[in-house]
């Protein structure tokens, strides 16, 4: 397990993002990946989290293109 922090620049706007991953997917992963915890926010604000399940989906397409990249990385 491994947590993993960072930010990613979309459509100009700073995303600051930390994910907790596994070697392998499970139940509580993201489509049953291997992120088990999700947050990404902007300007301070969360728009998505996701503990074993989801608390905020993804508020926007923004948001949906970040957790987008996260999956594609790491799940």
């Amino acid at each position: 397990m491994m947590w993993k922090t960072g930010a990613m620049l979309i459509k100009g706007k700073v995303y600051k993002y930390q994910v907790k991953v596994y070697e392998v997917g499970s139940e509580f992963g993201i489509d049953g990946g291997k992120i088990s915890k999700a947050w990404i926010s902007l300007d301070g604000k969360a728009v998505v989290n996701y503990d074993r399940g989801w608390d905020i989906e993804p508020v926007d397409e923004d948001a949906e293109i970040a957790l987008a990249i996260l999956i594609k990385e790491h799940n």
